[in-house]
């Protein structure tokens, strides 16, 4: 296969990968990356592994597999900042002509990146991975991925291809597109969506977990559609005004009823099921304000503009080639973009 021009730089292909509690699957995670990416790009490529406040020992891992190996950057966040956050981070390190991006689960087979390069060299700009089939994962995780993403369809104004995740190859100039924007609750996916360009679906069969347990319980994924819907739809908003109007249009045909049989000589009973109306109408009116305030809150802390992510410790070989030891190895450079970088050897 003909790996695309890339121009002048010396690196053809950044593969980009969060790392979360991935210690038992690292190694298998490293050799079936590399086997992938050197039969095409030989040794022009990058493999960037992003430690996101890992709890066991996979920073220290990924340390050493980048002390080996010239080829990969290790990245250690100063906390665990989450899964998009810690994508981010690495996306703003890259330096490929070309961006590769899957998980560290495996789930997303690497070695789909040969057919994914045939797929994008025919003039395309993104190739996202669009699930067809997900080994290993329960009914309920399947039935309600399924469901967030009819319903995310539904609510937002940018097309959200369904069923598809992270795993996507890129050129370079969609990824600036992704740096630009400085948003903290961020939803990759529907970003890259957002950035347009010519994108195109490549359908594969997503394996199961190689090793561990999953690091998306219920509660992230939940936090994820809300990240999602937020980012990209203001329906939430529309709904609690058009809840409103209804509740509205149903306290006046009331009182239309009420007076109609006061008129007729007769009395309204029945307070049990006022107090009813009375709970009811308070429940909505704490679900509008709870949607109005989810809003407001983002804005809140977007308003802040805090760093979206925190280094502490950026690894490379040092044919690499890149900067100086800081005087103060333990030093941590807080900042967007910010790191402290040291040169493994």
């Amino acid at each position: 296969m003909q790996v695309p021009q890339t121009g002048s730089s010396s690196c053809a292909l950044s593969v980009v990968i969060p790392v979360y509690n991935e210690e038992a699957g690292l190694d298998a995670l490293v050799a079936r990356v590399t086997a992938a990416t050197a039969a095409i790009f030989a040794d022009r490529y990058e493999l960037i592994l992003i430690n996101d406040g890992s709890k066991d020992r996979s920073w220290a891992k990924i340390r050493a597999h980048a002390e080996r190996d010239p080829r990969i950057v290790a990245i250690d966040l100063a906390r665990n900042h989450g899964h998009q956050l810690a994508l981010t981070a690495g996306l703003h390190h890259v330096r490929g002509e070309l961006v590769f991006v899957l998980d560290a689960d495996l789930q997303d087979p690497p070695e789909l990146l040969g057919p994914m390069l045939a797929k994008l060299s025919e003039g395309h700009d993104v190739v996202y991975g669009q699930r067809i089939k997900r080994h290993g994962e329960t009914a309920f995780k399947r039935g309600s991925a399924a469901l967030f993403y009819r319903m995310l369809g539904k609510l937002v104004d940018t097309h959200i291809p369904p069923d598809t995740g992270d795993f996507r190859l890129m050129t370079r100039r969609v990824v600036e597109q992704l740096n630009a924007m400085p948003e903290r609750y961020r939803f990759i996916r529907g970003l890259v969506s957002f950035v347009g360009f010519s994108q195109v679906p490549f359908p594969y069969e997503r394996d199961a977990r190689f090793a561990g347990e999953t690091n998306y319980p219920l509660r992230k994924m939940v936090a994820l559609a809300i990240d999602a819907v937020t980012s990209f739809s203001v329906v939430p908003l529309r709904f609690a005004s058009h809840l409103g109007m209804l509740f509205g249009l149903a306290g006046l045909v009331s009182l239309a009823g009420i007076v109609w049989v006061w008129m007729q000589g007769g009395t309204v009973q029945g307070w049990a099921s006022l107090a009813a109306l009375i709970l009811i109408m308070g429940s909505v009116q704490l679900l509008v304000l709870g949607v109005f305030g989810e809003y407001l809150g983002r804005m809140y802390m977007e308003a802040k503009h805090r760093p979206l992510f925190i280094i502490a410790e950026v690894r490379r070989h040092p044919v690499a080639g890149i900067a100086a030891v800081p005087d103060d190895p333990a030093q941590s450079i807080a900042g967007s973009t910010g790191e402290a970088i040291r040169v493994a050897g």
